[in-house]
């Protein structure tokens, strides 16, 4: 697995990689909600990877500024990362859940599909499973297993467990996945939204998962190494 998910780090952090499309590029005013959280810096990582221009706007969630009443017209479950742009009839679209904005940019703007599939074709529709299943189980379960086990006012022995249990599980069935790769991407011979998504998760495992012996095939700090970024780590990690 060491090797699958090295060259899968090496991959996303390619310079070269990146997509530029001029009359997308033309047509977009893209602003982003963000913070450096392993959900908010998914966007910021996929707009690198497409080679698209946007102005960040920097969300301190620490004052709630996502629950202001400005930001909750873009989004109203007060949460990051969020997104408006100018859409296709001239007029303001706002994007809300990071798996939802990440197939947005990739429908809108990848139409050489550096970093998707066709729409219809068998790699679209897996990308579309590996998107959801972080998005609803790696995603949620790990930030739960980060809670009880860091930040819980009073220590819930059962929480801990059952939340760092599912984690490990879903990592498990992740890294079955990558083993089974031959290019070490979770969908064909490519990174994809779905690699990128589970990026900043994947980086932040150590910090969740504070007990090495509830993680025995993938403890903490030996999958932050496996998924250790190149070349300066990332443009969209703000």
């Amino acid at each position: 697995m060491t090797t699958r998910l090295t060259h899968l780090t090496s991959q996303l952090s390619n310079p070269n990689s990146n997509f530029n499309s001029q009359s997308s590029m033309a047509s977009s005013d893209i602003h982003l909600y963000t913070t450096q959280t392993p959900n908010g810096i998914k966007i910021s990582i996929t707009l690198e990877e497409l080679g698209l221009p946007y102005t960040v706007h920097k969300i301190d969630i620490s004052k709630n500024t996502q629950k202001e009443p400005w930001f909750l017209e873009i989004n109203p479950n007060g949460r990051i990362p969020a997104l408006t742009d100018t859409f296709t009839d001239g007029e303001k679209i706002r994007l809300f859940e990071s798996g939802s904005i990440q197939q947005y940019l990739v429908e809108r703007y990848d139409t050489e599909h550096k970093i998707s599939y066709p729409r219809g074709t068998r790699e679209y529709y897996e990308v579309n499973n590996w998107l959801f299943f972080l998005n609803a189980g790696v995603g949620p379960m790990q930030g739960q297993a980060n809670h009880f086990s860091r930040y819980a006012p009073e220590h819930i022995e059962y929480g801990v467990k059952r939340y760092v249990n599912e984690t490990r599980r879903l990592y498990g069935v992740l890294n079955t996945q990558l083993e089974k790769s031959t290019s070490g991407y979770l969908v064909g011979e490519k990174c994809t939204i779905a690699d990128i998504a589970h990026w900043g998760e994947v980086t932040s495992f150590s910090l969740s998962l504070t007990s090495p012996s509830l993680t025995p095939e993938l403890g903490g700090r030996d999958v932050l190494t496996k998924f250790r970024m190149g070349h300066g780590g990332f443009l969209g990690r703000h």
